[in-house]
């Protein structure tokens, strides 16, 4: 296998690339399991939201960046604890990205997500959809995504 989470497909150079580190497909062992990890976000354990600052008059000023790279290590500890620590965001093979404003947000988060991913040949499959809203009013990125565990 050529990663942790399966092995990347990429189009030929003359096919249209991603946008991002992410491959067009990615097929993964018939051996592994597979982990369907729910809908994250930056939420703390104490109720507050990394990348939110509440101004005084109770708007929000959302910060995407810092967001995604708090969605990330939240679904980093959640594949680590449901696999006994033996993997973490290196087994991800697919990915779901909602931003509640694409056109605002959609480099920020590419820009952490390359930070996890640099190499788009080890990267989840992937796909990014705005939504009108998310759960919560102080969320502008929100992320699922499938893992695998090879047995």
């Amino acid at each position: 296998m050529a990663s942790p989470n399966g092995t990347g497909y990429l189009l030929p150079a003359t096919g249209a690339q991603g946008l991002a580190n992410y491959p067009h497909a990615r097929t993964i062992p018939s051996t592994a399991r597979t982990i369907f990890v729910s809908g994250t976000s930056s939420r703390r354990g104490d109720g507050t939201y990394e990348g939110c600052e509440t101004q005084a008059d109770g708007t929000h000023i959302l910060d995407c960046g810092a967001q995604t790279a708090a969605v990330l290590r939240n679904i980093e500890t959640i594949i680590r604890g449901a696999t006994d620590g033996k993997c973490g965001l290196e087994s991800v093979v697919d990915a779901t990205v909602f931003l509640t404003d694409i056109r605002s947000d959609y480099a920020a988060m590419n820009a952490e997500w390359n930070k996890v991913w640099p190499d788009r040949t080890k990267a989840p499959a992937r796909t990014c959809v705005q939504v009108a809203a998310l759960p919560n009013e102080r969320l502008n990125v929100e992320i699922k995504c499938q893992a695998v565990v090879s047995e």
